[in-house]
């Protein structure tokens, strides 16, 4: 969980990487957000983009946000609907929680500090958790696994491990988590190799590192993420952000 304010510098315009987690933006500021996506262009107060979206601009002035990453095992429960039927793209919230996001979003505004906000944020996702439906443990687990091993490990090797046919852990798992097993650990294993360009390491040794065939490999892998090559994504600003933002558990606060 993270806030942010634009200090009114001019417009933002920053670009959101493809993330293993669906992704919550609670905007109360002036807004709204104007977000360019492959579905079209959309204004939202607010937005849910879905686990393994493509990648998405948003534009907006004097923004003031809260944007939680939520794990696609607790997504589940949180959002009233499995991440799979968000089909990857950018909703408004409203659509998943009627009067509700509303209703949160006006608190958030009313709230004194960004401390307040976070904690209305927080007992707000946790309320819905606890009564929402849960993922099977089997499925659960592989996530962990994959997420575990940075995007290296075998489905079949899963499915050995939870007890279940490869056939059942591709249904049960896309079906709540929202993509394939193999799709997900494709798109760990990117995360964690943008995230490492970020920080200025050699794409050649990223390859090596993270079980990519070669450095090619790679870069056809960033690029139908993105759709810019790794050397565009090393200075990414939405990466740098994310590094600052969520650079230790908990909430953190950017302006």
């Amino acid at each position: 969980m993270a806030g942010f304010r634009d200090r009114g510098g001019g417009p933002v315009d920053m670009r959101v990487v493809p993330h293993p987690a669906v992704t919550v933006v609670l905007e109360f500021g002036a807004g709204p957000l104007v977000v360019d996506a492959a579905t079209g262009r959309q204004q939202r107060r607010d937005l849910v983009a879905g686990f393994g979206h493509g990648a998405v601009c948003v534009r907006g002035e004097n923004v003031e946000c809260v944007e939680v990453r939520l794990s696609p095992v607790v997504a589940y429960a949180v959002l009233g609907t499995s991440p799979a039927e968000l089909d990857h793209a950018v909703v408004a919230l409203e659509d998943l929680w009627g009067q509700e996001a509303a209703r949160i979003r006006q608190q958030l505004a009313e709230a004194a500090s960004w401390q307040d906000r976070f904690a209305l944020t927080e007992a707000a996702l946790a309320g819905r958790s606890a009564t929402g439906a849960a993922v099977d443990r089997e499925v659960a687990w592989a996530w962990d696994r994959i997420v575990a091993a940075c995007g290296r490990v075998r489905v079949e090797e899963l499915a050995i491990e939870v007890g279940w046919s490869r056939k059942r852990l591709w249904s049960r798992f896309r079906s709540q988590i929202g993509l394939p097993p193999k799709r997900a650990a494709k798109l760990v294993r990117f995360d964690h190799a943008v995230h490492r360009l970020a920080l200025g390491e050699s794409a050649a040794r990223i390859a090596a590192d993270s079980g990519y065939v070669d450095q090619s490999h790679l870069h056809r892998d960033v690029l139908a993420f993105t759709g810019v090559t790794p050397a565009t994504m090393a200075g990414d600003a939405g990466l740098a952000v994310g590094g600052i933002a969520y650079a230790e558990p908990g909430a953190g606060e950017t302006f």
